[in-house]
């Protein structure tokens, strides 16, 4: 799904009121005296303000100090903390003033306390006539601007774009309007109306049965509740401390994996050893496994696919439900999952990501919270069955998936907060996630929202449970083992064998994940960026941390940021700022592809650049007559000037490679620096300074500043093809045998799909992208 323009749809919408009152001004002055005081009175009078000033001004010394002193780390740190906050503020909201919503509308009358909701786009389906029928639940579809004005279910309430504006609900000035994330929405709707479960269902999916109480626990207390304790994974394992579980191994399929599982832990299909028990009901979040097409991700999609035929996927309706403890976590979906009311607050589904990648995102925030109130996540089994209509899967709606989930996951187990209340932690840990880059401030500001919201209609938060996060895990003795042997169901048209292993092609990306996975790309695109920046995005963001975009032309709505070729070094700074538990940072140049299958073998801890490409790496004598680019407008004196203001322990290293009359040209067009060297290169970036030191320049004399070539990676790049000028047809000389390919064009969607073809000999995946 795209996000549409707000503008197209133009709904009729209401004034909403921000979520912070404005805070009452008052002067800072005081009233002049008719007459004047003498000095020890006015003294007295004004004390606090002197201190006050005094302080402020004593403050204001210590940090002039400190930025003349050197790179000290109180700077850094203090420095580091203004940045974040300038760059993500944390919202102010005041929950104890939050003023009711009521609902005005003829749905004003119903009440229920159990609801589904379902986001609804084309005309009304089979399965969504199907849900109105489950006894004892009430429906409700939320619309987006692509949903048919008329659309009509007999039992269901529907809630058009324009009637959503109408609830005047906060959270309305963030959700988009073509996009399912609307279901938020209904959420809130749901639980105005009395709401104390809340499934979350898919309007291409059919409850087994007709009923949800056949697997899943609608009651947690009471007769109807469960009254034997429930099986749950243990941390320990007897391969390795997990964090992370693949639930439908527990039903029965090794070789199917879920949409969000890291695809690193793809591999591990193990059955568990043995299980312990937690007590029934506190399991606020439970989800449920679809049987036919399950939830997977496109990476399983295309690559267990067997022609056109339609996945019928089977799990075992008889295995037990499995629980998950603290510290270890699973995917959670928005088309087949039962929320209890002390989770609702997890309902939010997040805006600033892509469609593929919210509710996922969302499973796991949630989980994160629900420690705090002594909650779990539960998996059952097959409540749901949803048919593969043979659509197409998109891998770039998932690369917030691929890219960050594994160290999302990692994040959230060592996060800790010592904010009093609930909602405060909810909206600490939105912030702190953007902070890290999971999401961006539009999400920490919706978190604002729709907290706000919830008390608006009524939720009143759950208290919190003390207790300690992190804790030492109950050792689960052999007397107290719980033994479940899951079955081994039959995974038809996956195109493998069931080996205990995935195919070569998972292992690969795998394998690249692993290698690239805490490495930052920075790229620079010349020209107009719109037809390929999310191309490159979606094509190297599989593998590395994260795909920094800068361009002559900036585009905040693409995340393309200003710098100029020429001297595009100068922004490295920021960005290693950005990112500082990054392992390393490559950068790349457009019309230079990166072969990255054939560079894992190499040394992450050692500088790379192109130094045995003679095409790309040649000496140069200071007192040369050559005319040469590099020579003129005063470049001889700036790169004489650079060297000799190098710092100690930079010049030795400089001369030891490289005499007083030569430098170094590089075509610079992709080269790794990793983390040891980064305070180096910032320090040579400030030596610079405002000097104009072309790119091709200045970076071969970072490098043997800060290393000789000698202690470079000998393989790294070495075996790259650069043609100067190149031809009009790359591929004559294209080669997925090697590091590097320079140059090749690319300046429109042709372009690319023509070079992800032929990348495609080292990289089969790429294939099922196109």
């Amino acid at each position: 799904m795209q996000v549409q323009d707000r503008a197209a749809a133009k709904p009729s919408k209401p004034r909403i009121a921000s979520y912070a009152a404005d805070a009452p001004s008052e002067s800072i002055y005081d009233e002049y005296h008719d007459q004047k005081p003498r000095f020890w009175d006015w003294f007295s009078n004004n004390l606090p303000k002197i201190i006050i000033v005094g302080f402020i001004f004593i403050s204001a010394l210590i940090l002039i100090i400190l930025r003349n002193g050197g790179d000290t780390a109180a700077l850094l740190c203090f420095e580091s903390v203004s940045k974040e906050m300038e760059t993500i503020a944390y919202p102010e909201v005041h929950f104890k003033d939050i003023e009711v919503i009521r609902d005005s509308s003829k749905y004003s009358i119903i009440k229920a306390e159990k609801w589904i909701v379902v986001a609804v786009t084309g005309t009304p389906t089979e399965e969504v006539h199907q849900l109105t029928k489950i006894r004892g639940w009430r429906v409700v579809a939320v619309g987006d601007s692509e949903t048919p004005s008329d659309w009509d279910v007999k039992g269901a309430i529907f809630l058009s774009v324009d009637q959503q504006s109408a609830l005047g609900y906060r959270i309305l000035n963030h959700v988009p309007y073509n996009s399912y994330v609307r279901k938020s929405v209904g959420y809130l709707f749901a639980i105005q109306h009395g709401a104390k479960k809340i499934y979350d269902a898919d309007e291409h999916g059919s409850v087994i049965n007709g009923n949800l109480s056949t697997h899943f626990d609608v009651e947690l207390i009471g007769e109807e509740a469960r009254r034997e304790p429930m099986l749950q994974y243990v941390n320990k394992h007897s391969r390795n401390d997990r964090i992370i579980v693949n639930p439908y191994i527990h039903f029965g399929q090794r070789s199917v994996w879920p949409r969000g599982l890291p695809l690193e832990d793809v591999g591990d299909v193990n059955p568990e050893d043995y299980y312990g028990e937690v007590y029934s009901g506190k399991q606020f979040i439970q989800q449920g496994i679809a049987n036919g097409l399950p939830d997977v991700d496109s990476v399983f999609y295309y690559t267990r696919k067997s022609g056109i035929e339609a996945f019928d996927i089977r799990f075992d309706s008889h295995a037990p439900p499995v629980s998950l403890p603290q510290g270890i976590m699973a995917p959670v979906n928005s088309f087949n999952t039962l929320i209890h009311s002390p989770a609702f607050w997890g309902l939010m589904l997040p805006v600033s990501v892509s469609t593929m990648a919210s509710d996922i995102l969302r499973g796991y925030w949630a989980q994160r919270i629900l420690w705090e109130i002594g909650g779990y996540v539960a998996i059952y089994p097959p409540t749901a069955h949803r048919i593969d209509r043979t659509q197409s899967y998109p891998f770039s709606d998932e690369k917030d998936l691929h890219v960050n989930v594994g160290r999302l996951i990692k994040f959230l187990i060592s996060w800790r907060s010592n904010k009093p209340t609930l909602f405060e932690k909810i909206l600490h840990l939105s912030h702190s996630m953007a902070v890290e880059g999971f999401w961006t401030s539009q999400d920490v500001t919706f978190t604002a929202s729709w907290l706000q919201d919830l008390l608006a209609v009524g939720y009143l938060q759950p208290r919190l449970l003390s207790l300690e996060l992190g804790r030492q895990s109950a050792v689960v003795f052999h007397g107290d083992h719980k033994e479940f042997v899951p079955l081994k169901l039959p995974s038809v048209h996956l195109g493998v064998e069931e080996a205990g292993a995935v195919n070569f092609e998972i292992g690969n990306l795998i394998r690249w994940r692993k290698f690239y996975g805490n490495i930052v790309l920075i790229m620079h695109c010349s020209g107009s960026v719109n037809h390929t920046v999310l191309g490159w995005r979606m094509l190297y963001g599989r593998i590395f941390k994260s795909v920094v975009v800068v361009s002559e032309k900036s585009n905040p709505d693409l995340g393309v940021e200003y710098a100029e070729w020429w001297q595009v070094y100068k922004i490295f700074p920021k960005i290693f700022e950005r990112y500082s538990n990054a392992e390393g940072f490559m950068f790349l140049k457009e019309d230079t592809i990166l072969n990255y299958w054939n560079l894992v073998q190499a040394d992450k801890s050692k500088l790379w650049i192109t130094h045995k490409v003679s095409a790309s790496w040649a000496k140069v004598s200071l007192d040369s007559n050559s005319s040469e680019w590099y020579f003129k407008d005063g470049g001889r004196d700036t790169v004489k000037k650079l060297l000799s203001d190098l710092p100690v322990h930079l010049q030795i290293k400089y001369r030891e490679s490289m005499d007083e009359k030569s430098f170094v040209v590089c075509s610079s067009e992709v080269f790794y620096v990793p983390q040891r060297f980064v305070g180096d290169f910032v320090d040579l970036v400030s030596l610079v300074g405002d000097s104009n030191l072309h790119h091709e320049v200045a970076v071969p004399i970072f490098f043997l500043a800060m290393d000789t070539p000698d202690m470079f990676d000998p393989n790294a790049l070495s075996n790259s093809i650069y043609q100067r000028g190149g031809t009009s047809d790359a591929l004559s000389y294209y080669s997925a045998e090697v590091h590097a390919v320079h140059p090749w064009k690319v300046s429109n969607e042709s372009d690319f799909v023509r070079l992800l073809k032929a990348m495609s000999s080292g990289d089969p995946l790429l294939l099922e992208v196109l």
